[in-house]
């Protein structure tokens, strides 16, 4: 790398991307999350608050204009993500050894892998954004990976309500105005072009997400780090973007903000703040990475990692055990994520005349 390539990478953490409403999709997506756990706090129903938070990322598929546009698309990723979730309960409840970690291990990467490649066609065919299974592998793996979970009823009913709640602040904007949500936008359909793409994408994902998690079973049990799932995350990460510098790009960001957002979570287990606190952060924090995002995914992951960590700690609580996790399983699934996206771009460049894909495709 040279002088100019370093400089222009170093600027892109710090660069803001133009901005698009932002606050709005963040102000919905704030609110998703806070209601629903404040709520369950109050009622003191701290083993349900999991599947609230991963019924609220309904509302991150929001970044879409017209209110039809968006509630088709909410209910849509809705809908998804009620199926990863029962999916993931059944799998807890039924298949996973929980008495047996290091088969447990396996299995849950087993299973996220399929789940990997399998929502990352579904996300492809339904046209959500954002594309990929990212938050579908995060929510089937940290569920499947609860030994005892919430009774399966009452799980599954807290994320229904979560996520209708999503759909109707997605909607919300249209009170008064109804007119304006029966606007839709004529979508187009798939070409073939786009159709196999779709399909060479989730064989990437299962590719990336299964490497990453057998890595990290396999060299993060010898650094004696937990949650492999974190691995597999990071790993198609990389996976979203338009060409192969700007993939590499979110890679390395993803390490990066991960870093820095310890320093959040370090300050978050110094203060110790009572639990209502934590859950006005985890709505602060949401809000915020939606509002940089899709502008610098580098400083959006400094309220990112805090919100994953913070999320899914709430009833075990956060530990420097937590920290020193993430870390060694980012660093693991973002060298798998980025050598994936490298080897597939000298794949793509030799079998896509082949297989008729064009540049665009």
């Amino acid at each position: 790398m040279n002088f100019q390539n370093f400089k222009e990478s170093a600027r892109s953490l710090v660069t803001l991307g133009p901005a698009r409403k932002d606050h709005w999709i963040g102000l919905r997506t704030g609110i998703g999350v806070f209601a629903p756990l404040i709520f369950l706090l109050l009622i003191n129903r701290l083993d349900l608050m999991v599947f609230v938070v991963f019924g609220a990322f309904t509302g991150v598929y929001g970044r879409v204009d017209g209110y039809w546009n968006r509630l088709r698309m909410q209910s849509r990723s809705g809908l998804l993500f009620f199926v990863v979730i029962g999916l993931a309960l059944c799998a807890s409840t039924f298949w996973i050894d929980h008495d047996n970690p290091e088969f447990k291990a396996w299995q849950i990467v087993g299973a996220t892998t399929l789940v990997a490649g399998i929502c990352s066609v579904i996300t492809g065919y339904l046209r959500l954004r954002p594309g990929g299974s990212l938050f579908h592998i995060f929510a089937f793996a940290a569920i499947a990976s609860i030994a005892k979970p919430a009774p399966f009823g009452e799980a599954m009913f807290a994320a229904a309500a979560t996520i209708l709640l999503a759909l109707f602040i997605g909607a919300s904007g249209a009170l008064g105005q109804w007119s304006s949500l029966w606007k839709r936008t004529p979508v187009p359909p798939l070409s073939d072009n786009v159709r196999k793409a779709i399909w060479w994408e989730g064989l990437f994902y299962v590719l990336t997400a299964g490497v990453a998690g057998a890595l990290a079973n396999i060299v993060g049990s010898q650094l004696e780090a937990g949650h492999n799932y974190w691995a597999m995350v990071a790993a198609v990460v990389p996976l979203a973007g338009h060409t192969t510098a700007l993939r590499v790009r979110r890679g390395v960001h993803r390490v990066l903000g991960t870093l820095a957002g310890m320093l959040l979570i370090a300050l978050l287990i110094v203060l110790n703040p009572a639990m209502w606190i934590l859950v006005v952060f985890i709505g602060l924090f949401q809000f915020l990475a939606e509002m940089l995002v899709m502008r610098n995914y580098f400083l959006a992951q400094v309220f990112i990692t805090p919100l994953a960590l913070v999320g899914t700690s709430l009833i075990t609580g956060l530990s420097t055990a937590v920290m020193y996790d993430r870390v060694v399983e980012t660093v693991i699934g973002s060298a798998v994520g980025i050598l994936g996206v490298l080897v597939g771009s000298w794949f793509g460049k030799r079998m896509r005349p082949r297989l008729g894909v064009s540049e665009q495709g």
